[in-house]
């Protein structure tokens, strides 16, 4: 089995610069704290995947200061529409001020306040490139059933990760509930997963 060297892996981490405008916002999702943001590691993969689909119609649940939600915009089309849901009003306001210092025009972003659990059940079956899920990991199983609704055929759902799942000693709830869904999702007939080692870990998956 081959392993990731930790200075390949730090290199590689930082091997796609950080815009100013995503490390400010990131700067402030550390700040709330309740916020975790991805890294540039995550991010850049994020903007990859999102040009690689040619993502149009992107829903992202977790919102947080609007540091994934940057990335996601610099690899969408310049017609792409990113719908992005949070519980919390403090974090939609950042993210804004996030996108609108980016130059990011409003009409390419449609921030939802609100719970994900009782959004996504209002929104369109099959209607989405792209499905980014950054959030409370104990309510995964309910977004994957949300997300595979959502996707289009062809359509790529993204998660984030944690660090913890590799060691069998780790047993916690957060744990346990990934652990299923990343086995849900790999023996699941309608898509065709991987588990990157960017960040704490994407799982990406492609909707058949």
């Amino acid at each position: 089995m081959s392993q990731l060297k930790p200075a390949s892996w730090s290199y590689a981490e930082e091997f796609v610069p950080e815009p100013e405008v995503v490390e400010a916002a990131r700067r402030r999702g550390v700040e709330f704290g309740d916020a975790s943001p991805v890294g540039t590691g995550a991010g850049a993969a994020l903007r990859f995947i999102a040009a690689a689909v040619q993502a149009r119609h992107v829903a992202e649940i977790g919102t947080g200061a609007g540091t994934s939600g940057l990335w996601l915009l610099a690899g969408m089309p310049e017609d792409g529409v990113l719908t992005t849901i949070d519980s919390s009003a403090e974090h939609q306001r950042a993210a804004k001020d996030a996108y609108a210092a980016a130059g990011y025009a409003p009409q390419r972003t449609r921030v939802i306040t609100g719970a994900a659990a009782d959004v996504l059940p209002r929104m369109t079956d099959g209607a989405y490139d792209l499905v980014v899920v950054d959030a409370d990991k104990e309510e995964y199983p309910e977004y994957l059933s949300q997300a595979t609704r959502l996707l289009r055929s062809g359509g790529t759902l993204v998660m984030t990760w944690t660090d913890k799942e590799s060691d069998p000693a780790n047993r916690d709830a957060e744990t346990r509930t990934l652990r299923e869904v990343g086995r849900t999702i790999r023996d699941h007939d309608q898509f065709t997963v991987s588990l990157l080692p960017v960040g704490e870990g994407l799982l990406v998956a492609v909707k058949r």
